[in-house]
């Protein structure tokens, strides 16, 4: 594989004296939001959940800044083998997973319990970058060339789908999409594959899980089963409504403090948020995701590299993606889905991962004006 000669040679130094200090003092302020409402969630108390996530963050800043000095030619060329380890790991959690919450998802190496699936997010993003980038222009219009992307994508859902992991499958599949839209694929072959995806619903309905089932139901009727199914999105909409436009205030949220409001620490932190800081609360948060994500999306439409443009637009993609789905499930927008919100929510392998990657989009930006050849 030839790179171009004229490659921009950087020192270390360099490379960290051009990383972007407001947006690494953007993502410190939400995990710093995050670190609150996790003190809050345990009633004013560092222990179980802000300390470990405070050096959970720590950690990732440090991998995130390695991520950056790393060039974007060694992720194209470490991309294929990181895909393979992600799927062994995947693998792997089918002999040796942990269960939890009636899902086998985490792998114990002691330290932490690590979750496959977040690693496969990336994996897959990196792989699918490189498959396209190095594919002729020509070549993204035959169906045959897209074969390859489409097996590399449907081995790692049907692992996580084992899981079962419903949410993570999906947003792999969205964020898939992203990358397959800006790399070329033709309109109709979306409308194509999406015509076939809603033919199949009725068929593939038998092979969703009670509780699967239940969810969507419940998300069509919530008030069906209000002391069961319909639960947690009820007392959600309830904690919601009760912050009014300011909040109850810091540790005063009642649905929350009172054990109404479930996973409070992890799936509805931000219902948490909006019951104690209101409906400013909320909209101040997701202000600071999108210019995140409008910050992503601008390194993407700037960068001369395929590559880098499509790994870019992969990671923040499924930033945005985490961001929508957590947010319109708590309001009942969608049905329930285990999946966190960024940076706040409780867990360690996601919040590493929102920070790779925020890690390759500051490599990208690097080295946004180079091309790299095939």
């Amino acid at each position: 594989m030839a790179f171009i000669s004229r490659y921009p040679r950087f020192t270390h130094w360099q490379r960290l004296g051009r990383l972007n200090l407001w947006i690494i003092a953007l993502l410190t302020v939400i995990a710093s939001i995050g670190f609150l409402m996790l003190y809050s969630a345990a009633n004013g108390n560092l222990h179980p959940w802000a300390s470990k996530q405070i050096l959970r963050f720590m950690v990732g800043l440090v991998i995130m800044v390695g991520v950056s000095l790393v060039d974007m030619r060694t992720w194209l060329t470490v991309a294929y083998p990181f895909y393979a380890i992600a799927l062994l790991l995947l693998i792997g959690v089918e002999v040796m997973g942990l269960v939890g919450m009636g899902a086998q998802r985490w792998i114990d190496l002691y330290v932490i319990n690590l979750q496959p699936s977040e690693i496969m997010k990336i994996a897959l993003i990196l792989t699918l970058a490189r498959y396209f980038h190095v594919l002729d222009p020509k070549e993204i219009c035959k169906l045959r060339t897209l074969l390859t992307p489409i097996v590399l994508i449907v081995l790692p859902i049907l692992l996580v789908m084992r899981q079962p992991d419903l949410g993570t499958a999906l947003i792999i599949v969205l964020s898939s999409c992203a990358i397959f839209w800006v790399a070329g694929v033709r309109r109709w072959k979306f409308i194509a594959a999406g015509s076939f995806i809603l033919g199949a619903i009725p068929f593939l309905w038998p092979f969703l899980r009670e509780y699967q089932k239940k969810r969507i139901f419940v998300f069509l009727n919530p008030e069906s089963d209000p002391l069961n199914s319909g639960y947690h999105i009820l007392q959600s909409k309830i904690a919601l409504g009760s912050g009014g436009l300011f909040g109850k205030g810091f540790l005063q949220g009642s649905q929350s403090h009172l054990s109404f409001l479930p996973e409070k620490q992890t799936d509805f932190i931000f219902t948490m948020l909006c019951e104690e800081f209101g409906f400013l609360g909320g909209l101040l948060v997701l202000t600071l995701y999108t210019i995140l994500l409008v910050y992503g999306f601008g390194v993407a439409l700037n960068s001369r590299s395929q590559f880098s443009r499509l790994v870019v637009i992969g990671v923040t993609t499924t930033l945005f993606l985490y961001v929508f789905i957590n947010v319109a499930m708590v309001m009942g927008l969608l049905p329930a889905k285990g999946l966190p919100l960024p940076l706040i929510s409780y867990g360690g392998t996601a919040m590493l991962t929102v920070l790779f990657g925020q890690g390759l989009i500051f490599s990208a930006a690097l080295y946004r004006d180079v091309r790299i050849g095939h």
